[in-house]
């Protein structure tokens, strides 16, 4: 973490675009959201100052490249933790336990998944959302974009038939257009973890030590509250800290 405190900022790699989640303030131009609160919190932790975080908005592909390549410090971009890609970086102890479920113009008469058979369904590409939709049994046809936002134009022009994600991604798509809404129960269970490179283990120990604070001193609460609960209703209990050798 030295070479973190010497240049004087945290690289950070969040998600494009997405509302609640890591989006940006039209008036102040600033980014916001669920993810760039924990963001802001690392670098507040390190510097004193949450404002010191350079942010680079990319796709999830290009956000684990940057995190391998040592382009960036660390990803906080709604990333579930996978054993494939613990392969390639490392995670911090979960943050948000999100779930998959469908998003659907109201009206649509369509209540899970299920009802989806033979229709375009989008998502992310490289998304573990993509990935469950193409092995649905009711086979939806599925369609990947680079982020979830273009999902919703899709949807808007009538395009695609369903954005299938996680509850948190879904809940920004939602409270930007009132005619959609979000259906069925959870498809899978989605942990999010920030995203560290595995050569850097003391930034990992780190960054769980911010999080596990975060729950403690209702940080953690007041983030849910402040961009989630709206949409997705009271605060559930914040994930359990786990930690691997």
């Amino acid at each position: 973490m030295a070479d973190i405190a010497e240049r004087g900022r945290l690289a950070v790699a969040v998600g494009l675009d997405t509302y609640l989640i890591s989006s940006r303030d039209p008036e102040t131009r600033l980014l916001e959201g669920f993810d760039i609160d924990i963001a802001g919190d690392i670098a507040e932790a390190i510097f004193g100052d949450r404002s010191r975080v350079y942010y680079r908005q990319l796709d999830l592909p290009g956000r684990l490249a940057a995190v391998e390549s040592r382009d960036v410090d660390l990803m906080v971009g709604s990333t579930t933790i996978t054993c494939q890609r613990r392969d390639q970086v490392e995670f911090s102890t979960v943050y948000y336990q999100a779930g998959q479920r469908v998003l659907v113009n109201r009206g649509s008469g369509v209540t899970d998944l299920k009802g989806l058979a033979g229709k375009r369904v989008c998502a992310s590409r490289g998304s573990t959302s993509l990935q469950t939709v193409l092995a649905d049994p009711s086979r939806p046809v599925p369609v990947g974009v680079p982020s979830v936002t273009d999902c919703l134009v899709m949807l808007q022009l009538g395009t695609v038939d369903a954005v299938s994600s996680d509850d948190a991604l879904l809940a920004g798509l939602a409270a930007q257009d009132p005619r959609t809404e979000i259906v069925g129960p959870p498809l899978d269970e989605e942990p999010y973890g920030v995203v560290i490179n595995p050569a850097a283990p003391d930034l990992v120990r780190f960054v769980n030590a911010v999080l596990e604070r975060r729950v403690e001193d209702g940080r953690w609460q007041a983030s849910y509250q402040s961009w989630l609960a709206a949409a997705l209703g009271p605060p559930p209990s914040p994930p359990e800290p786990q930690y691997r050798d």
